[in-house]
């Protein structure tokens, strides 16, 4: 037999089957423009008749080289970067990367009860919101549009309390080095108490439509099958992890942020597949919301920012007709009456404040699995290296294993099984 390449282009594939008539195998590139490849990734796959013999994923068309800019810009300026890499979660890499600065600092201990209570609330939101995404793709991908619209019409309505809170719909460089940005606007409770009562029927509507759909059924269970083995092999966290039935959460296994002190199941599935992910992704949804609960009843009043003067940025933000920004009143305090203000302000805003020499490692459970930061200072006041292990570029290595041996059509639903976004894996 002789060996040859064929390429395909546009619409001549009847030409395209008779000229590699006698070839056993054929390689086929989805994407990076394919949308069942979640945007900017490219799946090489060789197959054999619809039969997958081979799966590679192609990254880096995202590269944004967000880790390089943060050796460049000084500490406080970080969160404005880490926010765009995984963009569906952009408030746990804002967290992350303030844990550990914090932990660097020695301020762990400092950081105001109501800047970590805030975290937690806009953390177990966004996590919601990027299931929702998740689920709602994913199901277009294997033909269930209706999904799709109800998803993002419930995902609206968290990105309406994020604006309400932050002054941003996604990207909200909102927490920062010692707490948060601002205190929560006076109509932020109301509004989440009202979405705490909306939202679970919109839940319950969108998985209505998928969990006992045969169809749904028939494309996810027993496809994309990737055991404990298989994950603990390939470094494997987050929904995938806990479908084996392990039930590792960085929430109960790690607490960070004071999680601990707050009720709520770590689900598990043991199908190993698709629709063990998916089941999975639908119950934490609700168990973030019953942590929102919690954190709406454990707000008490007092600072957001850490009290000291040379860390903690002095600024009294609100949310004005041209976006974030300091209050008239704030503004008036540091230029007329408070001197020492005034120098802090300029001093933060200017040089940064420099951190002690030395490494940390912090981790984190986004809604995709375990986010790492290691984070590097020489003493100066800007990062000398800032790490993020994201969890989506590690769990793209679980393709292979989950593709090879399935049929073309079973890639799509294990892809969207794994929920990468291509912001964290080229960052």
């Amino acid at each position: 037999m002789t060996a040859g390449t064929f390429t395909a282009m546009g619409q001549d594939w009847e030409d395209l089957a008779k000229e590699a008539e006698g070839h056993e195998r054929i390689v086929v590139n989805m994407g990076p423009q394919h949308p069942s490849t979640h945007g900017v990734m490219r799946l090489i796959l060789e197959l054999d008749g619809e039969t997958v013999k081979e799966a590679r994923c192609g990254i880096g068309f995202l590269h944004t080289g967000i880790e390089k800019n943060l050796e460049f810009r000084t500490w406080s300026q970080a969160p404005t970067f880490v926010t765009r890499m995984d963009y569906l979660a952009p408030l746990f890499n804002e967290t992350a990367y303030c844990l550990a600065v914090e932990k660097l600092l020695g301020i762990t201990e400092q950081i105001p009860e109501r800047a970590t209570v805030i975290r937690v609330l806009l953390m177990e939101l966004n996590r919601v919101s990027s299931h929702l995404v998740c689920l709602a793709t994913g199901g277009m991908e294997l033909g269930a549009v209706s999904p799709m619209l109800f998803g993002f019409e419930a995902r609206e309505s968290i990105l309406d309390v994020f604006e309400t809170v932050t002054g941003l719909r996604m990207n909200h460089a909102y927490v920062r080095p010692g707490g948060v940005a601002t205190d929560l606007p006076d109509d932020a409770v109301s509004k989440i108490r009202e979405l705490l009562k909306t939202l679970p029927p919109q839940l319950r509507r969108m998985s209505d439509l998928l969990t006992e759909n045969p169809i749904w059924i028939a494309r996810t269970r027993g496809i994309g099958y990737l055991d404990l083995t298989g994950c603990m092999a390939l470094g494997i966290t987050g929904p995938m992890l806990r479908s084996t039935g392990l039930p590792h959460d960085l929430r109960r296994a790690e607490p960070y942020c004071g999680y601990e002190a707050y009720e709520f199941d770590v689900q598990t599935d043991t199908g190993c597949d698709c629709y063990s992910r998916y089941l999975i992704r639908v119950r934490e949804m609700s168990e973030s919301l019953k942590i929102v609960e919690q954190c709406l009843d454990r707000l008490q009043p007092g600072p957001v920012m850490v009290e000291n003067g040379k860390l903690g940025w002095p600024a009294d933000l609100v949310v004005g007709p041209d976006g974030l920004g300091n209050s008239r009143k704030h503004i008036a305090e540091i230029m007329g009456t408070s001197m020492e203000s005034l120098i802090h302000h300029f001093k933060l805003v200017t040089e940064g404040f420099p951190v002690p020499p030395g490494q940390v490692a912090t981790s984190i459970e986004c809604p995709r699995g375990e986010l790492l930061v290691h984070a590097v200072s020489d003493g100066g006041t800007r990062p000398y290296r800032v790490h993020f292990r994201d969890p989506s570029f590690t769990n793209l290595q679980a393709v292979a294993a989950m593709c090879e041996g399935g049929m073309v059509s079973d890639v799509i639903a294990a892809v969207a099984s794994i929920d990468p976004v291509m912001g964290g894996v080229d960052r």
